[in-house]
């Protein structure tokens, strides 16, 4: 088309409207582009090792498809090595705690008990002292029931001779007598078989659970529950506190429950109660499915 000078007016709707047209043709075209790429960029700014599955859709060829589909690849390979990396970090907390229990109960149970032994020896030598004998006596048995309840949290050997929910029973019984907190138990009275490390995890998360419980909830009530889900394995700590108070902020020992829940491959929801409190959920695939609670 030919233009003339001084452009006339229709010649001048005809180019403006050639631009406009042009001008909403490159916005949508660039709108499908940077549409993906605004969403990659939020997920790479939210996303979480510790939740893992965040993936993004993949639906185009091209160049920005590539790419969205490297940053999932990423993120799968990154899964992996957390997942890897956290196990043996928790291998290496559970060996050292192994250790200690070793020497509190080897070393410091064995002196106290015989710190015992020679008190008992002098009060039958001098009946005249026998009030403050007796008296430092008894703080030395609290002393070494303190070694022996340390000793045992930090190694559950009910766990590893008599199974989950004998551990898991004796862990909810000793929180109970110690807090005040009353405490009702739901286990499933024939649990599918899980791994040692798995076992492991299951009652370390139930212990951090009833630990915050005892510390931050101002709780009365807590329920501990180990059932079987459809095609998995699920444990439930809920409390009747005062909750988070708001959105909860995940560090220290709600980032260790995570850990743990992402190196036994099992998805942990930490929420509000529906009646307050805090619920605690671990769920963990299994292929074997039952029925039957006991509740007591």
């Amino acid at each position: 088309m030919e233009i003339n000078a001084p452009i006339k007016a229709r010649q001048a709707l005809i180019v403006v409207g050639a631009l406009a047209i042009s001008l909403a043709t490159s916005a949508v075209l660039l709108r499908g582009v940077i549409t993906p790429l605004e969403r990659l960029a939020r997920r790479m700014d939210t996303v979480d090792l510790l939740r893992p599955g965040q993936r993004l859709p993949v639906g185009r060829g091209d160049e920005v498809g590539r790419v969205v589909a490297a940053f999932n690849q990423m993120l799968d390979r990154l899964e992996r090595e957390r997942q890897e990396s956290g196990r043996r970090v928790l291998a290496a907390q559970e060996a050292e705690r192994i250790g200690i229990a070793r020497d509190l109960h080897d070393e410091v149970g064995q002196l106290l008990t015989g710190v015992l032994l020679q008190l008992n020896s002098i009060s039958e030598a001098a009946p005249e002292h026998r009030a403050e004998i007796d008296q430092t006596r008894e703080a030395v048995r609290r002393a070494l029931d303190e070694v022996r309840r340390i000793s045992s949290a930090l190694r559950p050997e009910m766990l590893e001779h008599l199974g989950l929910v004998s551990a898991l029973t004796e862990l909810s019984t000793t929180f109970a007598r110690i807090s005040g907190i009353r405490v009702e138990r739901q286990f499933d009275t024939s649990p599918p078989v899980l791994s040692a490390d798995a076992e492991l995890a299951v009652y370390r998360i139930a212990q951090e659970s009833l630990t915050n419980v005892a510390r931050h909830s101002s709780a009365t009530h807590v329920t501990i529950a180990l059932e079987r889900g459809r095609d998995s394995v699920v444990l439930r700590v809920v409390d009747d506190g005062r909750g988070f108070g708001g959105a909860p902020v995940e560090h220290g020992g709600l980032r260790s429950m995570r850990e743990r829940a992402l190196s036994i491959g099992g998805a942990l929801a930490i929420k509000e109660g529906s009646r307050g409190g805090v619920d605690v959920r671990l769920e963990l695939p299994t292929a074997r499915v039952a029925h039957g609670v006991a509740v007591d």
